[in-house]
């Protein structure tokens, strides 16, 4: 079972949660090898994808086998959701598998608009595939604007989709992995790029 989504500390970010476009959301609760995950969405795409602050992320071992499933919701759930989590369960527990599954639409009010923030989003899950990293500036050229590292770092602020949208893959130009989660997540980061490493050269 899932603990308590009243004990649990969620990650909310400035833009979300305030449902600027006024859908009626529903929302599903995985246990996952992070802690909890929240995925909240509407008929037509998927909203948010939360993670749990203070979640401890599952100790790694070889041979490792990880389980991804949801424990709260599941009645409630849209085809959009279940799409997603699908694709959270194989990320988790077959990652060799991604590629071939289909995304969820994303109906965040971040998508409808063709502002730099969606461009950056939309190039980053194009172009920057599991294993690999991006740094911000580079990010920020293959988005049209070199100049515009700054803003790159706060359209990964602002990934209503994380995970999904992969801005754990977005690095420092010097190597470092960088702030996750404005700093709180960054354990999680560092779980999540070993994770995808590991899973690369054992394919």
């Amino acid at each position: 079972m899932c603990e308590s989504t009243m004990e649990a500390r969620w990650h909310e970010k400035s833009v979300q949660m305030k449902n600027p476009s006024q859908c009626e959301l529903t929302r599903v609760t995985l246990r996952s090898p992070l802690g909890q995950i929240q995925v909240s969405g509407c008929e037509s795409g998927v909203h948010y994808i939360q993670l749990q602050e203070d979640g401890a992320p599952a100790e790694r071992t070889e041979a490792a086998s990880y389980a991804c499933c949801v424990c709260e919701g599941q009645e409630e759930t849209t085809a959009q959701l279940r799409r997603c989590t699908d694709w959270l369960r194989a990320y988790f527990c077959e990652p060799w598998t991604i590629e071939t599954l289909p995304l969820p639409a994303f109906h965040h009010p971040v998508f409808q608009k063709a502002t730099f923030t969606s461009r950056v989003l939309q190039t980053l899950l194009r172009d920057v595939k599991f294993g690999e990293t991006v740094s911000y500036k580079h990010l920020a050229e293959m988005a049209g604007n070199s100049r515009a590292v700054r803003a790159v770092g706060g359209a990964m602020r602002r990934n209503p989709i994380p995970l999904v949208i992969p801005c754990h893959r977005v690095i420092s130009a010097s190597g470092q992995s960088g702030n996750y989660m404005g700093g709180k997540g960054n354990h999680l980061k560092e779980w999540l790029l070993t994770h995808e490493q590991q899973n690369v050269l054992t394919r």
